[in-house]
């Protein structure tokens, strides 16, 4: 068998600087000390047909084989080559599953150690996003809690200090009190007016800016963008940047699914991480990849946030198989262009659920549909049991699309839609009941 080889307009090994040359820089711990060249270039990943039977000569029958085995017969097919189960998966984008290209640049990066600053494909994604969002540098971590924590306790040096966010941040709802254990932050979450997105005027209400030593002075705010896949326009980010640069306060973005945003044409990478003196991207929600998150900052806060990153755990020996799937998963998926595609998907069943007759919790405007199930007439735990039998995972009444989404699924979407809405069956004689609230299995 003639082994597979992926092949690069620019290939991992060829483009490495010396190890030398690495430690010497290492000592620097500064990236503008680098000679960008070896890392900025792009490098588009080209495969033969084969890529879909192999891997790196692995051949596909051997890969299910060994899937098979190492998880006890559970896993049967070649995850790498097919979306699988996340196809089929409107649970969250993190179901989103690495692709076979990814696996090759897994299997062609460099195992060096980035504790060290030592790996050069580690170094070459964090120029590469550096370069991508016009900041002076950026870190890998481990995920975007690990991100946003980083990033603000590099910020937050000494209490008093409080952090203004959205109520329904992720920072405030699913990130195990960090702010206030590792910080020591006082957090102020703020219900926004509108109802879909903070706006200065909700900032300004919340925020302390005061000397009195009653008060908690707010140190840092914290937004998200998108948020339950609301996008806040670039002019309003602009708005309350001003305002805060104005009072000396830090403005942190948590921009796992930022990404979306760009993509629905409300802004460039650039604009908004502009606005902001640190930013968190996420490379496995909605791009993919199988792990990772990326903060951007200047080099200063590159230099602070490494000790964070170390003193819990983030660093990492060989980053180097984490950050070539990140690399992929940024240029075939977001400038790729595949997560408009997202967007239209969303919309269309955003257009099917309304002409049945349903409501929404929310307007679609990137990658997320909000059912109301209230209105509908169904609780979340029957519509996920619905959602089962026409197989389909589901989390309640919102629906995030990711790319890996297949038609089938939209197909299976609107038949659940009708046995909701209008009472029909679904295929295997299961029919849900609106007048009696049950699921019904004949």
């Amino acid at each position: 068998m003639t082994p597979f080889t992926p092949i690069f307009t620019s290939s991992f090994c060829t483009s490495l600087v010396p190890l030398r040359a690495l430690l010497a820089r290492s000592r620097s711990r500064s990236l503008r000390s680098f000679n960008p060249a070896p890392y900025t270039k792009s490098r588009t990943f080209t495969f033969s047909p084969a890529v879909m039977a192999t891997t790196n000569g692995i051949s596909k029958d051997s890969i299910e084989a060994q899937a098979k085995h190492i998880t006890n017969g559970d896993v049967k097919v070649n995850n790498w080559t097919h979306p699988g189960p996340a196809a089929f998966d409107f649970r969250s984008d993190v179901v989103t599953t690495p692709t076979s290209s990814m696996l090759a640049a897994i299997a062609s990066t460099s195992l060096l150690d980035d504790v060290f600053q030592m790996d050069p494909t580690t170094l070459s994604l964090e120029r590469f996003i550096a370069d991508l969002t016009n900041k002076p540098a950026a870190l890998l971590v481990l995920s975007g809690t690990m991100g946003n924590q980083v990033a603000l306790r590099t910020h937050l040096l000494a209490p008093p200090h409080s952090v203004v966010t959205d109520h329904r941040s992720h920072i405030i709802n699913w990130e195990a009190g960090g702010v206030s254990s590792l910080t020591g932050a006082m957090t102020i979450p703020v219900v926004p007016a509108n109802g879909r997105y903070l706006t200065l005027e909700d900032i300004k209400k919340s925020a302390v800016v005061s000397d009195d030593i009653h008060a908690c002075p707010t140190k840092v705010i914290s937004l998200e963008n998108t948020l339950n896949g609301i996008i806040t326009p670039l002019a309003e980010m602009q708005r309350i940047s001003a305002w805060a640069k104005e009072h000396g306060i830090i403005m942190h973005l948590d921009g796992a699914r930022l990404w979306e945003a760009v993509a629905s044409g409300a802004g460039s990478l650039i604009e908004y991480c502009d606005c902001f003196d640190s930013v968190s991207l996420c490379f496995s929600k909605g791009l993919g990849a199988p792990i990772g998150s990326i903060i951007i900052g200047t080099e200063k806060f590159r230099e602070r946030a490494r000790w964070v990153r170390k003193s819990i755990g983030g660093g990492l020996r060989q980053a180097g198989v984490v950050t070539a799937a990140a690399r992929v998963a940024v240029e075939e998926t977001f400038l790729g262009g595949k997560l408009k595609a997202s967007h239209d998907m969303a919309r269309r069943i955003e257009a099917m659920w309304t002409s049945y007759g349903g409501k929404l919790a929310n307007p679609v405007e990137t990658n997320m549909v909000w059912f109301d199930l209230e209105a509908a007439g169904i609780s979340v735990e029957d519509f996920i049991k619905l959602g089962d039998k026409a197989g389909l995972r589901l989390l309640g009444g919102r629906l995030v699309v990711h790319y890996q989404v297949g038609e089938e699924a939209v197909q299976r979407l609107d038949k659940l839609m009708k046995a909701v809405l209008k009472g029909e069956e679904l295929d295997g004689k299961v029919k849900y009941d609106p007048v009696s609230l049950a699921i019904n299995v004949e």
